[in-house]
């Protein structure tokens, strides 16, 4: 047997030995996962896709404007091939390193059929902090029912890094829900700069579960801004490691619920001096929507002088949806500075009047009101000192102001799958 086959059998027997999510899982007790089955590669018997074989390419490496993608060493591999599922998964934490989101990584190692390992270098003869911004978008098509995919992002010391990631179910390639199990794992070298723009909007019927694991050197910064829509069942989790002095995390989470369930989830480990960590999120919910936003952050001993902020907001835009917003601080060490909040509520009706007396429609006010907010949460996240911004390309797509509108026109009852 080859060691690719005899991983994934070993994966499965831990499985079958030790469990699927149990309900009093702290993490996922307010929106526990769908079964281990739906995360195998089983499918109900009638949910198969009338369309031919997913059509989709996977992960596809593409430029943003006309900035040409230098310095970027990228391999497509076969996770079923003993020698190039070693090279995919080298250097990588074994699932059982996952806490109470380990029965999802030794699940993503079962499934797992293909990752990209990309690796972001500098430029030869420029110093670390001369040089040129790399500028990537990241798509990714689903291929199957039930898919495990991986990315693996290296960013060499001193790299500046532009990064969008995209993932979006077509419907005319398949109508059925899929099942997704993603993982992504980011490590950023001394001094590596990495804005991260994520953009996860599932089908109604997909039940995606998203990880992302981040390990950052002394000086790095890394600053993930995700837009998620609501799904069948929506999982988002970012664990992030500031394991070099200075190192500093941002993290801004823009929660389209519509009427269906998400659950954001960012854990953030500082575990060295002057470090910082920012969490923001915005939960935008409608009738009987489910949307989770949960921050823990833990401050270990000798961090001396690090610093902490979380900020989780919860808007109900119609109905009663049911929103948990939990921030969470454990500080094991006096020199720090702390600071969260939760606040929910309807949208601030001064705005909305305000609105109106300038001639606006009620509908139109909310949108405008709505986008908004919803863009200065990301503005927050990625604002470069030096001007670059990321969120500049994305946003002249119309792609949010076409999530905000959809958002607010969703039918009172939808189905949650």
């Amino acid at each position: 047997m080859d060691s690719a086959r005899a991983d994934i059998l070993a994966a499965q027997s831990h499985l079958a030995t030790h469990g699927w999510i149990g309900r009093r899982s702290e993490s996922f007790r307010h929106l526990p996962p769908p079964e281990l089955a739906q995360w195998q590669g089983q499918p109900a018997a009638d949910a198969a896709c009338d369309a031919p074989p997913l059509a989709g390419t996977g992960w596809t490496l593409l430029p943003i404007g006309q900035t040409p993608a230098s310095g970027v060493d990228a391999r497509w591999l076969d996770a079923l091939d003993p020698a190039q599922r070693a090279e995919l998964f080298a250097g990588l934490p074994p699932p059982g390193e996952g806490g109470d989101a380990a029965p999802f990584a030794w699940a993503h190692r079962a499934l797992c059929r293909q990752g990209l390992r990309l690796r972001v270098q500098g430029s030869p003869g420029k110093a670390p902090g001369e040089q040129d911004i790399v500028w990537l978008h990241l798509r990714h098509q689903p291929r199957a029912q039930a898919e495990a995919p991986l990315l693996v992002l290296d960013v060499d010391e001193g790299v500046r890094c532009m990064l969008i990631e995209s993932h979006e179910h077509d419907p005319a390639v398949c109508q059925q829900g899929l099942a997704q199990n993603l993982h992504v794992h980011i490590q950023l070298a001394r001094g590596a700069r990495l804005q991260h723009l994520r953009v996860a909007a599932p089908g109604p019927q997909d039940r995606s579960a998203h990880f992302v694991h981040a390990t950052l050197a002394a000086g790095a910064h890394y600053a993930q801004a995700l837009v998620a829509t609501g799904g069948s069942y929506h999982l988002q989790r970012c664990v992030v490691q500031l394991q070099g002095a200075g190192a500093e995390a941002r993290h801004a989470g823009l929660l389209l619920a519509g009427t269906q369930a998400i659950d954001h989830q960012i854990v953030s480990r500082l575990d060295a001096p002057h470090t910082i960590s920012q969490v923001e999120a915005l939960a935008l919910a409608s009738d009987s929507a489910r949307a989770v936003a949960n921050a823990y952050t833990r401050i270990a001993a000798g961090a001396d002088d690090a610093s902490v902020r979380q900020r989780l907001s919860g808007i109900a835009l119609a109905g009663q949806p049911r929103m948990v917003l939990r921030p969470h601080l454990e500080i094991l060490h006096d020199q720090v500075q702390a600071v969260h909040g939760a606040t929910w509520g309807a949208l601030p009706a001064d705005a909305l009047f305000y609105a109106g007396q300038r001639g606006l429609d009620e509908a139109t006010a909310r949108a405008l009101i709505i986008d908004g907010m919803a863009r200065a949460v990301l503005e927050r996240c990625l604002d470069d000192a030096d001007g670059a911004s990321l969120l500049e390309p994305w946003l002249a797509s119309g792609w949010l102001h076409q999530a905000i509108a959809r958002h607010l026109s969703t039918p009172q009852e939808a189905a949650h799958g």
